[in-house]
């Protein structure tokens, strides 16, 4: 019995945790949005988003780009 209340414990944490990677990525990927906004529609503005193109233009320009921009990129490569 207490096999099975340890199966499930461990079934149950496995699955919470991919969304809690997700949710965090999520939270990441907002912060670059918001924070890049105005660095993507300076720096990047013909780059079609999708495949990492708009992380590629922007890191290409980092000299160029906001400390908010900066560091919301930094948080998302850890």
């Amino acid at each position: 019995m207490l096999t099975y209340r340890v199966t499930a414990l461990l079934l149950l944490a496995a699955t919470a945790m991919p969304a809690f990677a997700q949710s965090q990525l999520d939270q990441e990927l907002m912060a670059l949005r918001t924070y890049c906004k105005a660095d993507i529609e300076r720096l990047c503005p013909k780059v079609e988003p999708g495949g990492g193109k708009i992380k590629e233009c922007l890191m290409a320009q980092k000299e160029q780009m906001s400390v908010g921009c900066a560091q919301a990129l930094q948080k998302l490569k850890k």
